[in-house]
């Protein structure tokens, strides 16, 4: 069985990671290896805070590392708030705050299209991978179910009419930008 440490501290992040992969793949985590440090996503892209995360955690484990960067791009915003997407409201708010800003900043706006991105970085056998997954939606007018976490209740995927918070962990199971960036990371372990 591979053995993975996933860089992060988000313990929704980890729960859903483990759910996409199942048994096939052991994941630890930082507190596995006592690593308790706050790594500072300076990056100007997903790819590079992804990046950040495997080289910051290297010094404290040396066997086969991912870290993944998310965010929401919001076509009438320009892509906002893309990297900043954890700290949409000041570094230190949280889903809620984020999720009512946002809202007030498309308050009458018509186009409500937006994406979720996730890039992962692999670190496997010293040598580095990197995976992306998109799903694509649009962004409700009102925060809708309680399932999921951070942007979950606002957005839509496409096909679907309720918010991911709504639909659930299988289902996002299946369409999710993190759910299609991780198909593509196991799809290439197993080629490995």
């Amino acid at each position: 069985m591979i053995e993975l440490l996933f860089a992060t501290h988000n313990a929704n992040k980890v729960t859903e990671v483990r759910h996409i992969l199942g048994n096939s793949y052991r994941i630890i985590t930082p507190s596995d290896i006592h690593f308790t440090d706050d790594v500072e996503e300076t990056g100007t892209t997903f790819q590079e805070n992804a990046r950040i995360k495997v080289d910051a955690y290297q010094s404290a484990y040396s066997g086969n590392i991912f870290a993944e960067d998310t965010g929401l791009e919001v076509e009438a915003l320009n892509g906002a708030p893309g990297v900043i997407t954890a700290r949409y409201a000041g570094d230190n708010a949280n889903a809620s705050e984020n999720m009512i800003k946002l809202l007030a900043q498309l308050k009458d706006t018509p186009n409500r299209k937006g994406q979720f991105r996730t890039v992962i970085c692999l670190k496997l056998n010293e040598h580095i991978h990197y995976f992306e997954g998109i799903c694509k939606g649009t962004i409700g007018n009102q925060v809708l179910g309680e399932g999921g976490f951070g942007y979950d209740p606002i957005f839509i995927p496409a096909g679907y009419q309720k918010s991911f918070a709504e639909l659930g962990a299988e289902v996002k199971k299946k369409v999710s930008h993190r759910a299609k960036a991780m198909q593509k990371m196991i799809d290439f372990l197993l080629d490995e």
